[in-house]
């Protein structure tokens, strides 16, 4: 296919742009669906799995078992059906027009790629031709990316929960958006391939709540100095990451947050990210105290050599205290459970697929 044959629009469109996105155990659910599309695709597919930092081979596992290549793109490679486009380790994965867009902007939900900045600009770029498929993946990475292809008239697949190594992300997904297909992996090719044969929807929406393009891909980035510029409401949280102020939005259910220079948060991902950085500070503060108790007695030791016997009792009596504070502190980062895993009975119960459809 020549770079030409692909349009961003025109007269009689398929579903031919296929984005993927996922996260714990996603290598096995990614391989097994891409291993299962035909060589003459005519489609064009991206692939999002949080991988930070350090080389990824993901494109030559998926090369050994799939019929289409695949490669991490570089920034401004033009699309082309029969492809696999695989985001590079610590860069977000985006699509302008037919050209791919890799950049190392702020994370999203926590994580470098994410899900969300490539569902969202490929829905508004090519609207009801693309189909966003959510996989494996711990916390919500996706759903607000594929509430962004619902909105933009594309179609919504997730993989089935029950059979997800971590079934967070597909469940999130189908909690909060009107998802079209909830599918087991070995189902999920064959109905990328009936797809892409089928005709899309001209109709097109550019100004639904997801497709905004809160992202700062390839445009240039708005640190929110002027009323227009801020998403949302001004929030009582700072962010995790940089620790600026954050404004929250709440469209059709799904909270996000964004802070002055980009960072992006769902409501999980936010909570994760509070969570490590309380760890973090509880480690900090046991090191503090471990450091502390240690020094006061060796200070209290040295007193006692030299024969000041009040100064000493006073410097042991400040390393008892620090070792007390820190078997407090020990005991609460020993004990604590996960602030990642949700509780149980906060999870609303999954709809079946028809009665979501009927809303």
């Amino acid at each position: 296919m020549q770079a030409s044959d692909m349009q961003a629009s025109g007269p009689v469109n398929t579903h031919d742009i296929v984005v993927i996105g996922a996260s714990a155990g996603g290598v096995e659910a990614i391989t097994t669906v891409l291993a299962g599309l035909p060589r003459d695709l005519r489609a064009a597919v991206l692939v999002v799995l949080h991988i930070s930092r350090g080389r990824s081979v993901l494109p030559e596992i998926i090369s050994r078992v799939s019929r289409l290549p695949a490669a991490h793109p570089q920034d401004g490679d033009e699309l082309h059906y029969g492809h696999i486009y695989v985001a590079p380790p610590d860069h977000h994965l985006t699509v302008d027009g037919t050209r791919v867009r890799v950049q190392h902007g702020p994370s999203e939900n926590g994580v470098r790629p994410a899900v969300d900045p490539l569902f969202r600009s490929a829905a508004r770029t090519f609207g009801p031709r693309v189909v966003g498929v959510v996989l494996t993946g711990a916390l919500d990475d996706g759903t607000a990316g594929l509430a962004a292809v619902k909105e933009a008239g594309g179609i919504a697949v997730v993989q089935d929960p029950e059979e997800a190594f971590s079934p967070s992300m597909p469940r999130s997904a189908m909690n909060l958006v009107p998802v079209d297909h909830v599918l087991p992996l070995r189902e999920i090719p064959v109905l990328i391939t009936s797809l892409a044969l089928e005709t899309a929807p001209n109709e097109r929406h550019h100004t639904a709540p997801h497709l905004a393009p809160i992202e700062p891909d390839h445009s240039e980035a708005s640190i929110a100095f002027t009323q227009d510029d801020r998403p949302g409401q001004l929030s009582v949280y700072s962010c995790p990451e940089c620790h600026g102020s954050l404004w929250e939005t709440d469209d059709l259910g799904i909270l996000r947050f964004r802070c002055r220079v980009g960072h992006v948060y769902s409501s999980d991902s936010m909570l994760a990210a509070q969570t490590d950085s309380v760890d973090r500070a509880l480690w900090a503060a046991l090191r503090s105290l471990e450091e502390r108790a240690s020094l006061t007695k060796k200070m209290a030791d040295r007193a006692r050599e030299r024969q000041h016997g009040w100064v000493a009792n006073a410097f042991e009596g400040r390393s008892r205290e620090a070792q007390q504070h820190a078997a407090v502190v020990r005991e609460m980062l020993i004990n604590r459970t996960s602030g990642h895993d949700v509780p149980e009975d906060t999870v609303e119960p999954v709809a079946p697929v028809t009665e979501r459809l009927d809303r």
